[in-house]
C-alpha cells in the first residue's frame, strides 16, 4: 500500500472542502489529512478516494462520505483514551480515525466477509488500540461496557435499548434514526435513567440490520 505526495495533496483539498462545509473541529480535520482512505477502498476506486461521495464496498455496504464521517466523529467530541464502541465497521475507516484521535476503539460488524477484511487493514495499519467483532451490532458488547462514546454509522429505526444501557453516565451517542432518511441525534447520558436527545442534521445511511450475516 503506498500513499504517495499526490495522495496527500488531494487530502489537503478534501480537508479544505470540509472546512468550507462547516467542520471546524481541528483534531478532525487532521486525522482526516492524515490517514489515507484510498486504502479502504477497491483499487477500482482510488481516484476517487479523496471526492467527498460514498463508495460501495462490497455487500451492500458503503464508506460514509467524508463530511458525514467528519461530521459524526466532530459530534463525539473524542478525548484521548475514551473507551468507544463503533456499530458498523464496514471498511474499517471510522474505526481508523477514532484511533488516530487516542480513542480505545471497539468496532462491530455483521458480515462476515467485511469483518475479515478489514480486521486484516486495521491490523496491518497498526494504528493503535482497534478491537474487531463480529456480532450483533443491535447487542452491542456488553460485556465490556460501559463506553465513554457510542457511534453507529447505519441508519436505525429507533435507537436501540441496550446500546442506551451500555453508555457511561456523561457519554455520548451518535446515532443516525430514520427509515427513508436519517435524523442524527447526539444523545448524552445524563444519569441512570435520565437521556438528552438533541436532535441535528439529516442524512441517508445503509440500514442497521439485526442479526449476523455470516456466509453472504
Amino acid at each position: 500500500m503506498k500513499d504517495t505526495y499526490r495522495h496527500k495533496g488531494m487530502r489537503k483539498k478534501l480537508v479544505e472542502e470540509l472546512r468550507r462545509k462547516g467542520i471546524s473541529d481541528e483534531s478532525v480535520l487532521n486525522a482526516i489529512e492524515a490517514l489515507p482512505r484510498h486504502f479502504f477502498l477497491d483499487k477500482a476506486f482510488e481516484e476517487w478516494a479523496y471526492k467527498d461521495k460514498p463508495f460501495p464496498i462490497g455487500k451492500e455496504q458503503t464508506i460514509s462520505q467524508p463530511y458525514t464521517v467528519a461530521y459524526q466523529t466532530s459530534l463525539l467530541d473524542v478525548k484521548k483514551r475514551d473507551k468507544i464502541l463503533e456499530i458498523g465497521t464496514g471498511s474499517g475507516y471510522q474505526a481508523a480515525l477514532l484511533a488516530m484521535l487516542g480513542a480505545r476503539v471497539y468496532t462491530i460488524e455483521r458480515q462476515e466477509a467485511l469483518y475479515e477484511k478489514a480486521k486484516a487493514l486495521l491490523s496491518e495499519l497498526k494504528l493503535g488500540n482497534i478491537r474487531c467483532y463480529l456480532r450483533d451490532g443491535y447487542k452491542g458488547l456488553p460485556e465490556f461496557a460501559p463506553f465513554d462514546k457510542v457511534i453507529v454509522t447505519a441508519g436505525a429505526p429507533e435507537v436501540p435499548q441496550p446500546l442506551l444501557e451500555q453508555l457511561a453516565i456523561g457519554g455520548i451517542m451518535v446515532i443516525p434514526v430514520g427509515e427513508n432518511v436519517q435524523r442524527m441525534h447526539r444523545i448524552t447520558r445524563l444519569s441512570e435513567d435520565k437521556y438528552n436527545d438533541e436532535l441535528l442534521a439529516n442524512f441517508r445511511f445503509v440500514p442497521l440490520l439485526k442479526g449476523l450475516n455470516p456466509n453472504d
